[in-house]
């Protein structure tokens, strides 16, 4: 029997999914946390590439700008671009350049071939993570799309908080480049699971990029895309040095810090589950809550981390609130948007939320490298109550049911 006939039984025409559909749910999830811990690598290994590749913290930096801006912008392009082809097939081939770029970085001699091996892992993540929300519905039967949509964004979620410090434990004990090896191997992977469990996925139809554009009118989606921009901005303008902030206020080294980012992953995952229920009952809420305990550890971490213990309750704070928000702002877009035009606000999403990676590690750069490492937080700080007085008096979805 070949792959095209076992799922001639379509998803729609069953109550229950089979095993063999969440193998592909669980590889599309894969795929969410591969894409996502390869743009992130860069914080947890930012002293010791700094070192090696010869360039200022704030430069190192970039790294995880350039990505985040290449991913803003092919978001939304490849959506639209490869809306003809199967959707199993284009996966498949983006985590082959996500694989090519990370073989890339392992490699760099230099900076410039760090910034295109940056940019294909840019190119890789935005358009898996921008199609993953769009074909879970075509994975499993209709009363299984909601549980399945969580398990794949649970990927980008723990990737958030895990991604980091376990990149950086490997960075530790076999040098930064091994980190980048060893995300090039889970891509290969993750390349393999999906041309292997998931079905055939032909296309159904393009979606124009000038509908997805459109979609930035609404007031709801506009509210909830401004306070990802605010927050998520905020974060990275801060969490991008946070290890030569810890090694500055905290006298930390290598291993604490792993430990330290160790910390941060658990409580982000347990943040994660919390917050998907909270937004489940009400965005803004949830996003209020995030958005003013972010801020205030945020801000707090240069004041009172000279401590180590205090330093790791307020990283343990930091991950629990963060944690959630991947998932608390997917739940308010998806629930400010039709179902027909769900990838369309899912690939705006994702390049709101990727420009705000890279406009946050580019503006804490700049902050760290003129004023001092400890301004980046500040600033962090700052943006992230932004995102609070945004989702307190902005146009908000009444509840976040898929």
């Amino acid at each position: 029997m070949t792959h095209v006939e076992e799922v001639t039984d379509k998803p729609a025409e069953r109550e229950r999914a089979t095993p063999r559909e969440w193998l592909g749910v669980v590889a599309m999830a894969a795929g969410t946390f591969t894409v996502v811990t390869a743009e992130l690598l860069p914080v947890g290994l930012l002293t010791p590439m700094r070192t090696s590749l010869g360039v200022t913290e704030g430069l190192a930096g970039l790294t995880l700008a350039i990505t985040g801006l290449v991913a803003a912008v092919s978001s939304p392009l490849l959506t639209s671009l490869l809306g003809r082809f199967d959707r199993r097939l284009v996966l498949c081939v983006l985590m082959a350049v996500l694989l090519t770029g990370n073989l890339g970085a392992a490699w760099a001699p230099d900076f410039g071939v760090m910034v295109v091996a940056r940019v294909l892992v840019g190119i890789g993540m935005g358009g898996v993570w921008a199609i993953a929300s769009g074909i879970v519905v075509r994975l499993v039967p209709p009363k299984s799309v909601r549980p399945a949509t969580s398990v794949v964004f649970s990927g980008v979620a723990v990737a958030s908080v895990l991604g980091i410090p376990a990149g950086a434990y490997v960075g530790a004990l076999a040098g930064w480049r091994a980190a980048f090896m060893a995300a090039a191997g889970l891509a290969l992977l993750v390349l393999v699971a999906m041309a292997v469990f998931l079905p055939g996925l032909p296309a159904e139809q393009a979606v124009p990029l000038r509908g997805v554009l459109r979609l930035f009118g609404e007031p709801q989606m506009r509210t909830g895309l401004i306070v990802v921009a605010f927050l998520v901005t905020g974060h990275f303008a801060a969490y991008t040095y946070v290890r030569p902030v810890l090694e500055d206020v905290s006298g930390a080294g290598a291993g604490t810090i792993g430990t330290l980012l160790l910390v941060y992953g658990i409580a982000g995952v347990v943040g994660n589950f919390i917050s998907g229920a909270g937004a489940g009952r009400s965005p803004r809420r949830t996003l209020m809550v995030i958005s003013a305990v972010l801020a205030a550890t945020v801000l707090l971490l240069p004041a009172v981390g000279g401590s180590l213990p205090v330093a790791g309750v307020l990283m343990a704070v930091w991950g629990l609130s963060y944690g959630g928000v991947s998932v608390s702002t997917q739940t308010w877009i998806l629930a400010a948007s039709s179902p027909q035009a769900r990838e369309g606000a899912s690939s705006l999403f994702v390049g709101v939320f990727n420009g705000a990676i890279a406009l946050g590690a580019f503006v804490g750069g700049q902050a760290a490298d003129g004023i001092g490492i400890t301004s980046a937080m500040w600033l962090g700080g700052a943006l992230a109550l932004g995102a609070l007085l945004t989702a307190a008096t902005g146009r908000a979805p009444s509840s976040g049911k898929l």
